[in-house]
């Protein structure tokens, strides 16, 4: 009894040795971790390649398909397939150009070993009395290798794949349709920053004994801007033939708007009689631009000239701030329903308190739509640049 109790004692004792000394515990488990770290920090690498693959896969897609659908406009003979092939090659100088490490000299790569040779693409044709349409679709993917800690988890490679669409007609015009709601509020009777050029200073009293500077008032830095805006519009358009617009004035109320008729000529007129007076409400007056140009006879009256469905423009401006919360949540929810029906929002702050600036963020398109004009200059490019951007060539993405 005594003798397996000492042979059992040393083994016993080994154990709880082993039991006890923790001085390999840190190497076990570094052994265990150290993979399922390094899996983590390749995936991490890769998820920040994959987005980059895919943002230039995407350029490269876009810009392919608009140089297709151009050629195919530019030139009457060239066949389907040869524009999808023109949009493959340009595609893949695109992508190889700014991705080198998907190869290095793509020239000559056999299509069976190009990992861009599958792109599959169409093309629709349309013709109206006004012209033909092209639209040039392309889907393609690219398969990214992982990096070998990725490798760890079983993962070797990525599939990246995107779509492009772009659209370009033979027509010279693009229809249009454009609503501007104009802030005539009493602070539009206010002075701007900007002296008049023309007349630099006026009398500082009625009996006229001293001069004072004389300041270009804010209405009349609208009435300039709006008339640089008509220009672009009449410049593409000098027939009528394509271009229809309307307007609305508001202060605490909405003033009678002018309907939509062909050219700019009346709605010019409209502006020029405006006189700033009265509190700020936007609400009634972005209702009624939204109501005007959503009918449907708006779209007929260009079917029936110039047999094109219009894009739809509504140009948002105001130097103040609505006198009501309620009016803000109003316009909001007009602006957030004109942009789902696919109308283009323009906003242009004019001097505006913050409270207006915001309101007009809110419901411009994108930021590339909204404008904040701190004098009288700055109103009238952002009403020029939004007369160039309605009217810019008909090439463009649609997807």
């Amino acid at each position: 009894m005594d003798m397996m109790t000492t042979a059992a004692s040393p083994r016993k004792s080994l154990f709880a040795r082993l039991w006890r000394d923790r001085a390999g515990n840190f190497g076990l488990t570094t052994a265990i971790l150290l993979p399922v770290a390094a899996a983590t920090a390749g995936v991490a690498i890769d998820l920040n390649r994959m987005v980059q693959v895919r943002s230039v896969l995407q350029d490269a897609a876009d810009s392919a398909v608009l140089s297709a659908a151009n050629e195919l406009a530019k030139n009457n003979n060239m066949s389907d397939e040869a524009a999808l092939e023109l949009a493959r090659k340009f595609m893949k100088a695109q992508f190889y150009h700014v991705i080198p490490s998907a190869g290095d000299d793509t020239s000559d790569i056999p299509s069976d070993e190009d990992p861009l040779a599958g792109a599959v693409g169409n093309v629709e044709r349309n013709s109206s009395s006004a012209g033909k349409t092209f639209d040039v679709t392309l889907s393609t993917s690219y398969t990214m290798p992982t990096n070998g800690m990725t490798g760890l988890l079983g993962w070797k490679e990525v599939t990246v794949g995107v779509t492009a669409t772009a659209q370009a007609t033979t027509e010279s015009k693009n229809a249009l349709s454009m609503y501007l709601v104009l802030d005539r509020s009493g602070s539009m009777a206010w002075n701007t920053s900007t002296v008049n050029a023309a007349q630099p200073t006026k009398c500082g009293n009625w009996q006229c004994t001293w001069q004072t500077t004389n300041y270009v008032l804010k209405i009349d830095a609208l009435k300039l801007a709006v008339a640089n805006l008509t220009t672009q519009l009449n410049t593409a358009d000098p027939e009528n033939k394509y271009v229809r617009t309307a307007a609305v004035s508001y202060e605490a109320k909405m003033h009678t708007p002018i309907g939509f008729k062909w050219g700019t000529e009346h709605t010019m007129t409209y502006v020029q009689e405006l006189i700033a007076n009265g509190g700020t409400d936007s609400s009634g007056a972005m209702a009624r631009a939204y109501s005007d140009i959503m009918k449907s006879s708006e779209d007929t009256a260009h079917k029936n000239k110039n047999g094109q469905i219009p894009s739809k423009f509504i140009v948002f401006m105001t130097d103040g701030d609505n006198n009501y919360s309620s009016a803000d949540t109003k316009t909001k929810t007009t602006c957030e329903n004109a942009k789902k029906d696919g109308i283009e929002i323009f906003t242009v702050a004019f001097m505006a308190p913050s409270k207006g600036r915001a309101l007009l963020e809110y419901c411009a398109t994108s930021n590339s739509h909204y404008y904040d004009a701190q004098d009288a200059a700055e109103l009238v490019a952002a009403f020029k640049e939004i007369g160039d951007k309605a009217v810019q060539a008909s090439t463009r993405l649609t997807n």
